[in-house]
């Protein structure tokens, strides 16, 4: 009886792991694998880090060390100047004043030419991180995952 229990069993294993086989890759068709999932997510991760290190790397040359600090400069410049203009008005009114009626005198297409540089600056610096081009099928969603 131990001859014919481990003939069947060898063939009844065999025949098990087979259609084990068959119902993973027909369930594969409708869920995906998750192991799999987990590796594609870990991969993506991992690339995205690496993408993230070289971005920052430090510059180079001097060149680019002076383009880089040459594109931080416009927001501080014109936060500092903002407050320098409250403290010029209260140290030297008369002047300040005088300073503000030649600003007036500026014809108002100007200021709208003015305006629309600036938002388009900083409307682009804003927009640049979220247009980048993506992988297909990657979609982004409002979470930031």
């Amino acid at each position: 009886m131990g001859l014919i229990s481990r003939l069947l069993g060898r063939g009844l294993g065999q025949t098990a792991r087979a259609m084990g086989a068959a119902v993973e890759d027909v369930a594969e068709v409708f869920r995906p694998n998750a192991e799999a999932s987990a590796a594609r997510a870990d991969a993506q991760l991992n690339n995205a880090r690496s993408q993230f290190g070289t971005e920052f790397t430090p510059a180079r040359t001097g060149f680019d060390k002076a383009v880089d600090g040459l594109n931080r400069l416009p927001r501080p410049c014109l936060a500092l100047g903002t407050l320098s203009l409250f403290a010029y008005a209260m140290t030297d009114p008369v002047g300040f004043s005088s300073r503000m009626r030649g600003l007036d005198a500026v014809p108002e297409p100007l200021w709208w030419l003015l305006g629309a540089v600036v938002s388009f600056y900083f409307g682009a610096r804003e927009l640049h991180p979220t247009s980048a081009v993506r992988p297909a099928g990657q979609t982004s969603s409002p979470s930031g995952g």
